[in-house]
């Protein structure tokens, strides 16, 4: 089990239930069946890319990543592809129950946008784009076919951070040869800062103020860790930039819901980051 959870990066789905939590925010869709099976399809989704994504690269971690399971021998091969077909299957099937073929009509290029990035692209120049990609559909899940021009916004400030930590992420093991990839993973954090702060917000003023509050909180949970790469661009300094881009994603989530009022699911998104920062000390998510 403790293979299988760090296979997966278990601590880092708690960084996903937000994206669809903000796009139905964004899409104004009510609570019910949707608020709850949509963030858990968004988890499978996310684990099932985990697990298929060290299936993917199982001869290059034997190099870099030894200790990873697939590598050390403690999980097989097929059983992490078969995993990730699972939980894939898993992810589509909530969809469907929870929004029909309106849900699945995000779900499923969300589903093929995964697999496409860890079979094909990921080594490529499109792989970053493609990441992003798939947070912007993960975003707009939760706002569905019939809402996904209102949360458009959202899912993208959501994607171009994805993007940037993805190419900041290509570096964490062997380090970056300069500043450029740090440098522009901060001007991404500082723009999508502003956008989530100064973005029409549906509440009035007091979501206006609480987004403005909650996006300053996001530039303060990933700008440090990019300066100091910045300065020092090796692999374990890269590495720790990435993490805390990872956990930026939930201030940054919580901005863009309390900028469409839903203030109670912004706290809700807040509350678990503690939850991810002690799991992520036990259980590495990049």
């Amino acid at each position: 089990m403790r293979a299988l959870v760090e296979l997966v990066r278990l601590p880092a789905a708690l960084t996903v239930p937000g994206d669809p939590l903000a796009g139905a925010a964004a899409a104004g869709r009510a609570g019910g069946r949707r608020a709850a099976a949509l963030p858990a399809a968004s988890a499978c989704l996310y684990w099932a890319g985990m697990a298929l994504n060290d299936w993917a690269d199982r001869e290059l971690d034997a190099t870099e990543r030894p200790e990873r399971p697939l590598p050390s021998g403690r999980v097989a091969p097929g059983t992490a592809l078969a995993l990730a077909g699972g939980l894939t299957a898993a992810g589509l099937g909530l969809a469907a129950w929870a929004g029909g073929r309106d849900a699945l009509a995000v779900a499923v290029p969300l589903a093929g946008t995964v697999w496409a990035y860890d079979l094909l692209l990921k080594p490529t120049a499109a792989g970053p784009v493609a990441m992003g990609a798939a947070r912007t559909l993960d975003v707009l899940l939760g706002a569905g076919a019939a809402g996904a021009r209102a949360a458009l916004p959202a899912a993208l400030a959501v994607g171009a951070h994805t993007v940037g930590v993805t190419v900041l992420s290509r570096d964490e093991v062997h380090g970056s040869s300069g500043p450029l990839v740090p440098a522009a993973a901060l001007a991404t954090t500082g723009a999508v800062a502003l956008a989530a702060a100064a973005g029409p917000a549906r509440g009035g003023p007091r979501s206006r103020a609480a987004a403005a509050a909650l996006a300053t909180a996001y530039a303060a949970t990933a700008l440090p860790a990019q300066r100091a790469a910045l300065r020092e661009p090796t692999g374990p300094v890269v590495r720790r930039a990435v993490g805390a881009g990872l956990q930026a994603l939930v201030p940054l989530q919580a901005a863009l819901t309390a900028r469409s009022g839903r203030y109670a699911a912004a706290v809700a998104l807040l509350a678990s980051a503690p939850v991810g920062r002690a799991l992520v000390r036990r259980v590495a998510a990049t």
